[in-house]
C-alpha cells in the first residue's frame, strides 16, 4: 500500500511541475507575440520568446506567422516545447518527455524594417 501511495504522491509532483512549465511557455508566447507586433520582426520574437521563458532552444519550435504582416493585422507566435519528465520512478509510467504548446496573437504596430 505504501509504496503504491508514494507513486501516486510522485505522479502529483510531476504533473505539478508539468503545469508550472505550460505557465513558462504560455508567458513566452505572449513576449514573443507582443516583440513581433512591435518589431514586426521574426527572429526578434524568437529571440524574446526564449528569453522571456528561460527556454531551451533544442527543445523549443517557435512559429511567428504568417510572415507577410501590414500593419494593424494579427500576428501569431506559437510555441512547441518539449519538457523532459524528471520525477523518479514515474518514467516507467509515462513517456520520457512531453511537448507543450502555447499560443499568443496581437496586432502588429508597425512596418517591417
Amino acid at each position: 500500500m505504501l509504496p503504491l501511495a508514494l507513486i501516486a504522491l510522485l505522479l502529483i509532483v510531476q504533473v505539478a511541475l508539468v503545469v508550472a512549465e505550460q505557465l513558462v511557455v504560455q508567458h513566452a508566447a505572449r513576449e514573443g507575440a507582443r516583440e513581433a507586433a512591435v518589431w514586426n520582426d521574426d527572429q526578434r520574437a524568437r529571440d524574446a520568446a526564449l528569453r522571456a521563458g528561460n527556454l531551451i532552444a533544442e527543445r523549443a519550435e517557435i512559429e511567428v506567422s504568417p510572415s507577410d504582416r501590414p500593419v494593424g493585422t494579427p500576428v501569431r507566435v506559437t510555441i512547441r516545447y518539449r519538457v523532459p519528465l524528471v520525477v523518479p520512478y514515474v518514467a516507467r509510467f509515462l513517456p520520457a518527455e512531453t511537448t507543450l504548446t502555447a499560443s499568443a496573437e496581437y496586432r502588429v504596430e508597425r512596418e517591417a524594417g
